[in-house]
């Protein structure tokens, strides 16, 4: 029995998330359809990093088994298939204990805003087009950075056992365009990010004070306060050095 390692990249706006669910349409029912009209047998996928619906991926993993010889042009063929917004970029052979989650020691992410109207960002980038202070912007994120607890911005109906992230980059920074917020870390809570944002650009707004922004994070009730998923996009999940095989 093989285990493989298949990544992919997808745009979120059509799927109802990273996850199977029942009665409605995600990367990963859309992964295994194509994987069972390939190989013609139903093939289970194990994901390394559910996003929310409408969240996108520039590279995401799943892994899963198999017993046999995969088709020699399986990626081709996958990409074939697949709808045009999600495309299998590699495909690697694993050892029998590697696992896409648990194995994985950090993710990165970018939340991203434009400030005009622009159609051709609608649906992968959020239309923000008020002043915001890029100073108190500036605070908040390298506020974040010094935090290990994240109880206040984690949805409600979470089971994670706790709440402590390491934070080893979180910064706004400008492209073209855009003003992205980009922030990684060893782990993240559900809504985390969007938490994080959402909060921020209060602050740089001024609905919010720094001294209370700090607050949420010392009593840890929650932030309440959340952006679209639209402008999420998962950039990366970092595995340890040389864990993939040449």
């Amino acid at each position: 029995m093989g285990r493989y390692f298949l990544e992919v990249a997808y745009k979120g706006t059509r799927f109802s998330g990273f996850q199977v669910q029942e009665n409605a349409v995600t990367v990963q029912s859309e992964v295994e359809a194509a994987l069972a009209t390939i190989q013609r047998v139903p093939i289970q996928l194990t994901g390394s990093s559910r996003t929310d619906a409408g969240v996108h991926a520039l590279q995401n993993y799943f892994h899963f088994d198999f017993d046999g010889d995969l088709h020699p042009q399986l990626l081709y063929k996958m990409n074939a298939v697949l709808p045009p917004d999600i495309v299998a970029q590699n495909l690697h052979a694993m050892g029998a204990e590697a696992h896409s989650r648990f194995d994985a020691i950090g993710r990165e992410y970018e939340y991203r805003l434009y400030r005009e109207k622009d159609p051709f960002l609608r649906e992968v980038a959020l239309f923000y087009p008020y002043a915001l202070n890029r100073d108190a912007l500036s605070e908040t994120s390298s506020y974040i950075k010094e935090q290990t607890d994240f109880t206040s911005f984690s949805k409600t109906n979470t089971q994670v056992k706790n709440f402590r992230c390491r934070i080893e980059t979180c910064e706004w920074i400008d492209r073209g365009e855009q003003l992205i917020f980009h922030i990684e870390g060893n782990r993240f809570l559900r809504g985390m990010v969007r938490l994080l944002t959402a909060t921020q650009l209060k602050v740089a707004r001024g609905k919010m004070s720094l001294s209370d922004f700090k607050l949420l994070f010392e009593q840890h009730r929650p932030c309440g306060l959340s952006v679209a998923a639209t402008g999420l996009f998962l950039v990366r999940v970092k595995y340890p050095e040389n864990y993939f095989p040449r």
